[in-house]
């Protein structure tokens, strides 16, 4: 690996047999300097890596004995503008930060969310955040939906978001859910292992398909039940693709409450809820500086604990006729 002056990372990989066939994005991240496949497309897309001296696609499936250069350009300052929101911060040191996303706020700065974002706020917050997010994601080392709630890591450093991103990616993070879903459940644990791509027929959903998939998995556990009509799970991620809950409960017959996208709209009616029932309410992760374990537990928020309170009553009442 050669790194310049102007902070520009220089390396090139030779493919071996075990990788032939693979596509490029994915090969990638097994360096430890690319930390994601989004990460990896946008040098592909920007022509900073070439196999055998060529510019090639994404979606490039390799072969061994290539050889794959790549050219990782210093961060780009961010052009986001900082916000003056407030921020619920559960830990912080000089590397990064453990926050609480309330419902209803997007991660970063996309189409139709300009600002009042969590990045928006972060760059009020703190200065030098990490920038190998790029642009509209520094510091961001995993993302929860709009409407999820709970735990998030931000990295305030490259060091920091280099190591974390790097136990993302070996499962060494353990992210722990709660959710309200439809149905009771035959067995109180269970393990979902279930590819995850976008929708062959929705392109703006993900859902269990064999069509340009990875693979997913969750571990859930009921904790309490509300009749046949609904239960409150708690689901352990041990890979973390997009609406993986949402997704793998849907895929089960055990919807989301309140999901916009892969539920029903009935729950919204019968109990009242404003937004999806899920929240990110445990994390387990390894201090990249220190190495010591840090362990994080977030309280359901007050909207959510409202339901809860409302179907305790309803079917103790139910229960006691």
């Amino acid at each position: 690996m050669f790194i310049e002056e102007s902070g520009t990372i220089e390396f090139s990989m030779v493919v071996g047999s075990e990788d032939a066939g693979v596509r490029i994005d994915a090969y990638l991240t097994k360096h430890k300097d690319i930390p994601s496949r989004s990460f990896a497309q946008n040098l592909i897309e920007n022509d900073q890596v070439h196999v055998d001296g060529e510019g090639v696609g994404k979606d490039y499936r390799l072969r061994a004995t290539q050889t794959v250069d790549v050219e990782i350009p210093p961060p780009t300052p961010s052009e986001v503008i900082p916000e003056s929101i407030p921020l619920t911060i559960k830990y912080e040191d000089g590397d990064l930060i453990i926050l609480s996303k309330s419902a209803g706020m997007v991660v970063h700065p996309a189409h139709g969310h300009a600002g009042g974002t969590l990045v928006n706020a972060l760059l009020a917050h703190a200065t030098g955040l990490s920038g190998i997010g790029g642009v509209v994601r520094p510091g961001i080392v995993h993302r929860l939906d709009k409407d999820t709630s709970g735990l998030m890591i931000v990295a305030k450093n490259d060091m920091s978001h280099q190591a974390l991103s790097g136990e993302l990616k070996n499962r060494k993070i353990k992210r722990t859910y709660l959710a309200l879903v439809h149905g009771a459940f035959k067995e109180i644990e269970g393990t979902v292992d279930a590819p995850i791509g976008r929708s062959p027929k929705f392109r703006q959903k993900m859902s269990v398909t064999g069509v340009a998939s990875r693979d997913a998995v969750s571990h859930y556990k009921v904790l309490e039940s509300f009749g046949n009509d609904y239960s409150l799970v708690e689901v352990k991620l041990e890979t973390g693709r997009t609406h993986q809950i949402r997704v793998h409960m849907k895929h089960i017959n055990h919807p989301v409450v309140g999901d916009p996208v892969y539920g029903s709209g009935r729950a919204k009616r019968d109990l009242g809820l404003t937004r999806q029932f899920l929240h990110a309410y445990q994390l387990e992760l390894t201090h990249p500086r220190t190495k010591e374990p840090l362990n994080f537990e977030d309280s359901i928020p007050p909207e959510l604990q409202l339901i809860l309170n409302k179907l305790r009553r309803m079917y103790f009442r139910q229960t006691t006729r």
